[in-house]
């Protein structure tokens, strides 16, 4: 979609990468007040509203880059294992159903552009955060896309550099992913929102040799 082919979490370079965990625990985004939170995907325990430590300043250093009067809006960091195997299989369970014909391997793959396979996931491991950009006022800026839409409901568009992207939507995009990039983050191509930090897929991005977290349990 911009240039080069699009490397997805499915892919054996990513799951290849060793894990060596540097311990750091996670932290409850609720107690940063200069994060806005948002409750879409909020569960009880509050497991969406966790990152790892190391990622806190990083996202409040991106929000100090965007022009005054924007903020960052979380949507959803922490995702327990359980939560994003459900994920996937139902989402590969549609795709199933709607492409008889694919091989099992080809779904894992077509579903891994907008969940990654549970053994890879960032979210597990407190590495991921999904979020977007508001006002001052509250509201949402247009992205294009919600979050979380997948390929098919929003034709393509949910992935970041889409070209039917209009000119608006492009330039918010843009504000979104120079502001992250900067302070450390890399995106999944196939989601504008999605944006992740010492897990594999960073890792297989910038060249490191291991990813620095591993998935975790929370409550544990």
């Amino acid at each position: 979609m911009n240039g080069a082919p699009i490397v997805l979490m499915s892919d054996q370079r990513v799951s290849a990468i060793p894990v060596i965990d540097c311990g750091e625990p996670l932290f409850d985004l609720r107690d940063v007040p200069e994060l806005r939170l948002d409750k879409r995907l909020a569960d009880e325990r509050g497991a969406f509203a966790h990152l790892r430590v190391g990622l806190i300043d990083r996202l409040l250093t991106a929000q100090a880059m965007l022009p005054d009067g924007l903020r960052l809006l979380i949507v959803e960091g922490y995702r327990p294992l359980s939560l994003q195997r459900h994920y996937f299989a139902r989402y590969a369970g549609e795709l199933r159903t709607a492409n008889p014909s694919w091989s099992e391997e080809f779904v894992h793959i077509q579903a891994s552009r907008s969940l990654a396979p549970p053994e890879v996931g960032p979210h597990v491991c407190g590495a991921a955060v999904d979020l977007t950009l508001v006002g001052d006022d509250g509201v949402e800026l247009d992205m294009g896309t919600p979050v979380n839409a997948s390929p098919e409901e929003s034709g393509g568009a949910c992935y970041t550099h889409h070209p039917s992207l209009d000119d608006a939507v492009r330039a918010n995009r843009r504000l979104l992913f120079h502001a992250l990039a900067a302070a450390g983050f890399v995106n999944y191509p196939t989601e504008w929102w999605h944006w992740s930090c010492g897990d594999r897929y960073w890792a297989y991005t910038t060249g490191s040799t291991a990813a620095h977290y591993a998935h975790v349990d929370w409550p544990n």
